[in-house]
């Protein structure tokens, strides 16, 4: 009885929770970029055909099974039969049906693979624990790091509720910005170990190497605007979990004025440089 009363406490507990699950979301997030929109295309068509499969297959089954059973009379055929036919349908038809499935999916891999016809070439370099971005041929390069409150945060002892500080583990004190709707290349390398450059809502992962640069391109839906968040996921050292990729999505326009913005701030500090060596000179 006892045993009865604990179940019944669970299952109104979890009762309790249901609507946590039911934001749950089983498929693949469409994204707001063109290549994730393809690949969330791609998932979906090939997802319906292994339904249409699925549905036969087991549908002839079910059918065989019930229609063939012992209690109806049915006796098993104890010689073996072939058929030359047969064997030519079961395997021209799966032939088929894999060839109608590659060609789509090898033209989203050539669009995912496509870097000409850029705006916009950023290079990204993955570093323990942080990510250095240099917009190539603009003069603008700086460091993103994890948030100064989430780090302190994440510090044993340090007596912060982990709960209390806003996007924890997942914020940085300088995203990376880009324009919607312009064509950003990605030019993807390491300074020390293997790390991976990801972001879930634009559906595209890319390894950080050293001595190696990998490509990608995003280009953002211009209505989708606003800030997008990811991580590293290579397994890149104990520190691992705490570097976050935080990009921010601005329109054109703003895009253009935070850049001339970030230029000064870039040449000032290179004139500060320069009358700093002259002093010392």
């Amino acid at each position: 009885m006892l045993s009865l009363k604990k179940a019944a406490t669970a299952l109104v507990s979890m009762a309790g929770v249901t609507p946590a699950f039911a934001a749950w979301d089983l498929n693949m997030p469409k994204g707001v970029t063109d290549l994730s929109t393809k690949i969330y295309d791609l998932h979906m068509l090939i997802f319906w055909v292994c339904v249409v499969i699925a549905v036969v297959v087991f549908g002839a089954m079910i059918y065989s099974i019930w229609k063939f059973r012992k209690s109806q009379g049915a006796v098993a055929d104890t010689q073996l039969t072939h058929s030359t036919r047969v064997e030519v349908v079961w395997t021209v038809i799966p032939v088929v049906i894999l060839v109608a499935m590659a060609v789509p999916a090898a033209k989203t891999l050539i669009d995912i693979e496509d870097t000409r016809n850029t705006d916009i070439s950023i290079k990204v370099t993955g570093y323990q624990w942080k990510w250095h971005y240099d917009y190539m041929d603009a003069g603008v390069s700086f460091f993103s790091t994890l948030s100064r409150d989430a780090d302190a945060a994440r510090q044993l002892k340090s007596g912060v509720d982990p709960n209390s500080v806003p996007n924890y583990l997942l914020d940085v004190d300088r995203p990376l910005v880009i324009p919607a709707g312009k064509k950003v290349r990605l030019l993807v390398t390491a300074n020390d170990v293997i790390h991976a450059w990801w972001v879930p809502d634009f559906g595209m992962k890319k390894d950080a190497i050293p001595g190696f640069v990998n490509e990608m391109w995003i280009r953002v839906d211009a209505r989708k605007t606003g800030l997008y968040r990811g991580q590293c996921t290579e397994l890149c050292g104990r520190d691992h979990g705490f570097m976050p990729i935080v990009v921010e999505v601005k329109s054109p326009e703003e895009y253009e004025a935070w850049l001339k913005s970030q230029q000064e701030v870039a040449r000032q500090a290179r004139a500060g440089d320069a009358s700093t060596v002259v002093q010392a000179n």
